[in-house]
């Protein structure tokens, strides 16, 4: 006989809105509205004919009878990603799915597909490009590429690449700039800025960099340059004469080596964090995902033979 089972969608929107306690951030983790969520919860409720949450005048609150269900509903859930994903593996077993920034996957993992296909032509890559936080199992990913200090419990970790930061801008732009002799003088030439896609504690941006250097800077100071929403955006500007830049070395290696850009001096200051690839342990039992993991600790290493002056972190 079949079993009477609630609403899929609605349990999920509750577990979500359980676990961050209300309907906005559950909605941000669900790609949907707080309204959508609100609406799932009251549908389960009904299927259930209890109160899950008690409206508040600012939020919600689970009530105790939300917080019993709740607690049960988690393990089940999980379990139930864990059996899908183990089915879908198995009838797709040549896909391997990667998650990284926007930026790292444009300026650094694009340009080396094709190395990818000589070498493993069986391997069906699925790109996501993003910066939030993953659930390897929950989302169908089998490697992340994340910036970070390197701490992922229940993972495997390897680190991947350092973060050097350069100041960059296009040849001609250097060409023209006659008067730029020293760190000092870029407080005359627009520089351009990015919005880290991940924000992290004591990232480099234009104060600590110019900091480095000896140079005050507070941001108001000096030529005012366009800002842009990911660094592939800001890196593209400087590529096109429109200012001066400064990124990590696995997002400018390949420019400066094709002549694209230009260090305007041979300053780098090293990043507080790294590059780590992530995966869990089942998934490094497939043999396509462990092959991609080393092709891929293999190009970043390679990588590292480009020398970047050691200076103090900033």
């Amino acid at each position: 006989m079949s079993r009477p089972l609630p609403p899929l969608a609605a349990l999920h929107a509750f577990e979500a809105a359980a676990r961050h306690e209300g309907f906005q951030r559950a909605g941000e983790e669900l790609h949907v509205s707080a309204g959508a969520i609100g609406h799932h919860v009251k549908q389960l409720e009904a299927w259930l004919g209890i109160v899950l949450f008690q409206r508040m005048p600012r939020g919600v609150v689970l009530t105790s009878a939300g917080q019993r269900y709740a607690a049960s509903l988690g393990p089940i859930l999980n379990q139930l990603a864990d059996v899908s994903e183990q089915a879908r593996r198995q009838g797709d077993d040549k896909v391997v799915t990667v998650t990284a920034t926007s930026s790292l996957v444009s300026r650094w993992l694009m340009p080396r597909l094709g190395r990818l296909r000589d070498r493993y032509p069986q391997i069906e890559l699925r790109v996501l490009a993003s910066m939030h936080p993953v659930d390897l199992a929950r989302d169908g990913v089998d490697v992340a590429i994340r910036l970070g200090p390197g701490r992922y419990p229940g993972l495997k970790v390897d680190l991947l690449m350092e973060e050097w930061f350069s100041a960059v801008c296009s040849p001609g732009f250097r060409a023209n700039a006659a008067s730029l002799r020293q760190p000092a003088d870029l407080l005359r030439y627009p520089l351009l800025h990015d919005e880290p896609e991940v924000h992290l504690p004591g990232e480099i941006d234009w104060t600590r960099w110019l900091h480095s250097c000896g140079v005050h800077y507070s941001g108001n100071s000096g030529n005012s340059g366009a800002r842009f929403s990911h660094t592939y955006l800001c890196l593209d500007a400087a590529a096109s004469g429109q200012g001066v830049a400064i990124a990590a070395s696995p997002l400018i290696g390949d420019d400066l080596r094709s002549g694209r850009l230009v260090r305007v001096f041979e300053h780098a200051v090293r990043g507080p964090h790294c590059y780590y690839l992530l995966r869990s342990p089942q998934a490094e039992t497939r043999p396509l995902v462990h092959a991609f993991c080393e092709w891929l600790i293999a190009e970043a290493r390679a990588d590292q033979e480009t020398v970047w002056p050691t200076v103090e972190s900033a």
